[in-house]
């Protein structure tokens, strides 16, 4: 597992030593941001579940603003400080459960992008209750990225969004969302 493309390209980073974190591939992140663009230079950025920071630390490498990352597993967050270092581009780390973290998150329109790869046995009305949550805190016109097992159900969206993308990338689904702009808040 590497950085693909940036400033930080050809990075090796560490995995989590455990059966629970599954890194996304070089191959689904490569397909995600080809998918985003450009459009990742200066956003903030949010890698919920992060493991190993792949997603927050390929958007900085890109030219992202800022990446906090939030996970709470004891190996993940080691091998996530690891990575954080190594690459040395930033990023907050927040070790602690997504659905604590969401409740207690402040600031409506805080992220441009928010990426939400949850282990796959995670039920699937959890990850809609996030995205509920996450709704709160995503900047209008601002995109979230949703890893799922193959097969499994796609999450509810929440109203005012629209799927931007709809892939299967082997045993994985990715889906893209986009916050729409409300007219009323420009």
């Amino acid at each position: 597992m590497r950085i693909i493309t940036g400033i930080a390209k050809g990075r090796r980073l560490r995995a989590p030593d455990t059966s629970r974190t599954r890194p996304a591939t070089d191959r689904v992140r490569e397909a995600v941001f080809s998918a985003i663009g450009s459009w990742v230079e200066d956003a903030d950025v949010l890698d919920l579940y992060a493991g190993s920071g792949s997603y927050g630390l390929e958007a900085l490498s890109r030219g992202a603003a800022t990446a906090t990352f939030v996970e709470k597993g004891r190996q993940a967050v080691a091998a996530l400080k690891a990575n954080v270092e190594l690459v040395g581009l930033g990023g907050r780390i927040i070790a602690q459960d997504v659905g604590a973290f969401l409740d207690g998150a402040r600031g409506a329109g805080a992220y441009h992008l928010v990426f939400i790869d949850p282990p796959w046995d995670l039920a699937g009305e959890v990850v809609g209750s996030q995205l509920v949550d996450v709704d709160r805190i995503l900047a209008p016109g601002g995109e979230v990225v949703v890893s799922r097992r193959e097969g499994d159900p796609e999450p509810l969206q929440p109203p005012g969004w629209s799927v931007a993308t709809d892939r299967r990338y082997g045993d994985a689904r990715i889906y893209r969302y986009a916050k729409d702009i409300d007219e009323e808040s420009l």
